[in-house]
């Protein structure tokens, strides 16, 4: 984890959350944001028609590494994901994949997440959309 500190915050008397943290204080000297990522296949103008959330969300949160790597940095940095799905029940149900998903991706690092249930999304066969900030050395 380069030279970031971060730590996960647990305040006294709260049941630990399961797969994201309530806050991260981290420390750092560069900080990136990434842009919404779709589930969608590298290169494709769009998300393939029909395909389940359990798939978009492990590209779209593939894609969101593959950014944050770009920018020159790992998983770890990541402190704070904000994921958009159309279905809080799809979400739900496609639990197993989701979490194959995550671990995959970021292992076992579970930043300060938000998950909210919105309408539509810009394609309209994405499902799901992810954005994420990180703290650089």
């Amino acid at each position: 984890m380069s030279n970031i500190d971060y730590k996960a915050v647990l305040p006294e008397g709260w049941a630990r959350p399961r797969g994201f943290s309530h806050a991260v204080v981290a420390t750092g000297t560069r900080s990136v944001r990434i842009a919404g990522q779709l589930g969608r296949e590298p290169g494709q103008s769009q998300v393939t028609a029909n395909s389940d959330m359990g798939t978009q969300w492990r590209l779209a949160l593939a894609n969101l590494v593959t950014v944050l790597k770009a920018a020159g940095g790992e998983p770890e940095n990541l402190v704070m994901l904000r994921a958009f799905v159309t279905s809080i029940a799809e979400f739900n149900s496609a639990g197993p994949a989701i979490g194959a998903a995550w671990g995959a991706t970021l292992g076992r690092h579970f930043p300060a997440m938000t998950l909210v249930q919105i309408s539509a999304l810009i394609d309209a066969n994405a499902k799901v959309e992810i954005e994420g900030e990180a703290i650089l050395s």
